[in-house]
């Protein structure tokens, strides 16, 4: 794909996300595009929403289950980029039509206290450059259709990173641990929707640690000339399946002693 091309996929992702009308797999359109690419319109996301005003407040790692891995035929994670108009309180609604497809992850967010840059981060480094640990869940969605239609093709891991990761949103819980006190494996989540479990789980799905994550996030990044900011938070992957989401969904999420997060869609 050209530069122009990235752009272009990156204007229509972004008009699909204000119009609620999804484009199509942008893998189908572009049989060759790479993850080179995928990242590139990711980019180019970041490029278009900067000039809107918008601000960075931190990153989110997917795809770190071996489940989902297996599932979209990869051996790695992929990331996107938190803005600061996806960020919801928990207890709170979110607005009817603000998104198209939504669900719902549980996951444990890092707050940095220190910036973490190099391709030889460990995981020492990142529990000294983290502030806090909180329980956390993440809103998904999709602008980029889930199958084609016609062919019935899914779409790949390409469109998804292309789609900012398919990230919408993130609600904190008010409880904040540190990680070098807390396990992170044995963290887990009984998640419920409208009063009934649907999904448990526990931190070690996240790449064995999530710290493992936030490793494997800052190696990533030194890649392309980046590096995980002071005040950042990282959403370190879901360790639940997620969750479907339509208008009327409540969705509480009971980490223990660890805390709970809530979430309503009107």
């Amino acid at each position: 794909m050209t530069p122009e091309e990235h752009t272009q996929a990156a204007k229509a992702l972004l008009q699909a996300e204000e119009t609620g009308q999804q484009i199509d797999l942008l893998s189908l359109q572009y049989p060759d595009m790479t993850m080179h690419d995928a990242y590139a319109i990711q980019n180019a996301i970041y490029v278009q929403k900067r000039a809107m005003g918008r601000k960075v407040i931190g990153w989110k790692i997917g795809l770190t289950s071996r489940a989902m891995q297996n599932a979209l035929g990869i051996n790695i994670p992929d990331s996107g980029i938190l803005f600061d108009d996806m960020n919801f309180s928990t207890g709170s609604n979110v607005p009817k039509y603000r998104f198209i497809q939504p669900r719902i992850e549980a996951e444990i967010a890092f707050f940095m206290k220190a910036p973490l840059s190099g391709d030889a981060i460990t995981r020492e480094d990142v529990l000294s450059a983290t502030e806090y640990v909180t329980p956390a869940l993440e809103i998904l969605d999709t602008r980029i259709r889930r199958k084609d239609p016609v062919s019935g093709q899914a779409r790949s891991v390409l469109d998804t990173i292309s789609d900012n990761a398919a990230n919408a949103g993130i609600i904190l819980g008010r409880e904040r641990f540190s990680p070098e006190q807390t396990d992170l494996r044995w963290v887990g989540a009984i998640v419920s929707r409208d009063g009934e479990v649907e999904e448990t789980g526990v931190g070690a799905g996240v790449l064995n640690d999530p710290v493992e994550s936030v490793v494997w996030l800052a190696r990533r990044m030194a890649q392309y000339g980046q590096r995980i900011e002071v005040g950042q938070v990282i959403l370190s992957g879901s360790f639940i399946r997620p969750i479907e989401c339509p208008p009327g969904t409540a969705i509480s999420a009971d980490f223990g002693a660890f805390g709970a997060v809530e979430i309503a869609f009107d």
